[in-house]
């Protein structure tokens, strides 16, 4: 019987989803589960790729790309598990870390979502959890990126991240939810195309009375950045548009206007003085009340 379903979306990242895929092989061994990888209408042979490499792994090709979230609520649909473990495919085991998971999981009923530690290639941490969306949360967590380059700051901040606790969001890369949790949510919002999207399952597990839980005592690499190297200029469009719709969804009208006011000085700057089409193409999403109305906010 699978205990555990671990989901991979990929879009034209053969290699490296490959590179993740023998992580899995190769680390975990104590508790049941499948591999489902969703490919989102690859164009660099990935889905042949994988299918050959790894012909137990349930592979579902798809004839467009329709976003990281809309890509796991398809690989959730077909899952068996009782818990379902959504892995970027930029990620590398090095341990059997589902144990863990699942007997913290399974410990206290009150845990809807559980995240490990995320580590940089070098071993060292990367920052796993963020504070809860809004004007102030954004902030404090810009800062602390920033300060955490600072080595003064480093261990200060890396002492953070050394117990279990609750927080309010755990890095996409990789969390631990309870399948029918995840479905009685309705799975990922599929109107984010890309970034925000575990924010928001996370905001909306808390707003259900459960808890998002970060532990240390497991952990994996988080390469990061692989997909969005080679499309940076859409990918800069995505998170502002991600941005703004999670406002639109969750914050009230005032922060949703500060933010389009930001978002449209800071883009408007950027044009004057750069000739890249992404800056006016952002300008234009930000001025665009249609796509996404000022509303008083609202709760899924």
């Amino acid at each position: 019987m699978v205990t555990v379903s671990i989901i991979l979306v990929n879009y034209n990242g053969a290699e490296i989803t490959i590179e993740c895929l023998h992580s899995i092989q190769s680390q975990l061994h104590s508790v049941p589960y499948e591999v489902i990888v969703v490919d989102n209408a690859s164009t660099d042979q990935s889905a042949a790729s994988i299918e050959k490499a790894f012909p137990e792994v349930k592979l579902l090709r798809q004839s467009q790309n329709r976003g990281f979230g809309t890509g796991n609520n398809i690989g959730a649909k077909i899952a068996s598990g009782k818990y379902l473990f959504l892995l970027n495919t930029d990620t590398i085991l090095t341990s059997d870390l589902l144990p863990h998971l699942v007997e913290v999981i399974e410990k206290d009923s009150t845990i809807g979502i559980i995240g490990p530690k995320l580590l940089n290639p070098d071993g060292s941490l990367q920052l796993s959890t963020a504070r809860s969306i809004s004007l102030w949360g954004e902030y404090q967590d810009l800062k602390q990126k920033i300060d955490y380059q600072k080595l003064e700051a480093r261990s200060h901040i890396s002492e953070q991240f050394t117990t279990l606790q609750e927080v309010d969001i755990v890095i996409g890369a990789a969390l631990l939810i309870r399948r029918d949790l995840f479905e009685s949510l309705g799975g990922f919002d599929e109107t984010f195309f890309m970034y925000f999207e575990e924010s928001d399952l996370c905001q909306r597990v808390r707003e259900k009375g459960l808890k998002v839980i970060y532990t240390p005592s497991v952990n994996l690499i988080h390469l990061g950045g692989y997909s969005v190297n080679k499309t940076v200029d859409r990918l800069r469009l995505e998170y502002r548009r991600s941005q703004i719709y999670y406002y639109q969804k969750h914050r009230p009208r005032s922060e949703q206007l500060i933010l389009r006011c930001y978002l449209a000085l800071k883009f408007a700057y950027a044009s004057l003085r750069s000739s890249q089409k992404v800056n006016l193409e952002i300008l234009r999403l930000v001025l665009n009340f249609n796509q996404y109305p000022l509303t008083t906010g609202f709760k899924s």
